[in-house]
């Protein structure tokens, strides 16, 4: 392990990341796979980078510190909001059965679908989709995770989670703090619990099909 990978590692493991399996899985998954060419000698920072439409790609240690939250069961179905560079849809595909990712632009469903068949990852499915919608024909699920702020929590997205399930989620306002919060659906209510600020690219309605 080169010596940028390894204070990688180490930032991993500041953040409460203590899962072997996913520090692996960080090490292991390529990140220059999903970064433009202008920052490939920056993909093994701990920094979130800039990519097409305008959005970007989470840290290392917010997907690890994420996706260690999630819990993931092994034969789990997991739903993802905001695909992106791809990059935390491949790490949840080490550890769910099935993961369905909704993504509001068309470019970045194209780049993602290929980035994944590269690596031979056979378990997602990318949906061009609004996000605030969730995707209902798969519901529920037993995880979502959320990769774009809301002003609050969807009605749709909680009605897809199942009874016991988890769901990741930004909630702020724009340019304001945003706290990245854990919810757990009971039969009953939400057990809703802040983990940590957060700063992401704010959840939009509608798709962009160029």
């Amino acid at each position: 392990m080169n010596e940028t990978k390894a204070l990688l590692m180490l930032k991993l493991r500041k953040v409460g990341v203590s899962s072997t399996e996913i520090l692996d899985c960080i090490e292991t998954i390529d990140r220059s796979r999903f970064v433009s060419k202008s920052f490939l000698n920056r993909c093994l920072e701990d920094i979130a980078l800039p990519i097409e439409c305008g959005q970007t790609i989470s840290q290392p240690s917010l997907v690890g510190f994420m996706t260690q939250q999630l819990e993931i069961p092994r034969r789990s179905k997991v739903l993802e909001i905001g695909t992106g560079s791809g990059y935390q849809t491949a790490v949840l595909s080490k550890f769910a059965s099935r993961v369905y990712s909704i993504e509001r632009y068309k470019k970045l469903v194209d780049i993602a679908k290929k980035r994944l068949e590269d690596l031979k990852i056979y378990n997602v499915i990318i949906l061009l989709q609004d996000g605030f919608y969730g995707y209902s024909p798969q519901s529920p699920f037993d995880r979502i995770i959320v990769t774009a702020a809301v002003e609050e929590i969807p009605s749709s997205l909680i009605n897809q989670l199942k009874i016991g399930g988890v769901m990741l989620i930004p909630v702020g306002l724009p340019n304001e703090k945003q706290s990245l919060l854990k919810v757990v659906k009971t039969e009953k209510s939400l057990d809703i619990k802040e983990l940590m600020s957060v700063r992401f690219v704010q959840m939009k309605e509608g798709l962009i099909k160029i």
